[in-house]
């Protein structure tokens, strides 16, 4: 993944991501757009079959907070969802296996 600024104000912050697409850009946008201060948080893909792909992250607070400081807490956040899924699918997956090797003792 690369990444280019290419507009950077107080309000405003817009990205090119390059290398990234719907999967990532759309948890970003997903975890910014829960923060009261974000006015705006969103992405465009330029075009589907350009390859590398490369897309267009775009953050506008409302003042409040910096763009740079929104994206990096929605980062945060998307960090720890993910991690709690991940705990969550381990315990889910272990509990699964138990359950199948427990049918199997029964069954012999």
């Amino acid at each position: 993944m690369e990444l280019k600024v290419l507009k950077k104000t107080d309000r405003e912050l817009r990205l090119e991501v390059i290398g990234e697409s719907h999967t990532l850009l759309n948890l970003l946008q997903k975890e910014l757009v829960r923060d009261p201060e974000v006015e705006i948080g969103g992405y465009d893909v330029v075009h589907p079959l350009e390859r590398p792909i490369r897309s267009i992250l775009y953050v506008k607070t409302k003042g409040r907070k910096k763009p740079e400081e929104a994206l990096l807490e929605a980062v945060e956040r998307a960090r720890k969802t993910n991690k709690e899924f991940r705990e969550l699918f381990t315990r889910a997956l272990e509990a699964f296996r138990r359950g199948r090797v427990e049918e199997h003792e029964e069954a012999s």
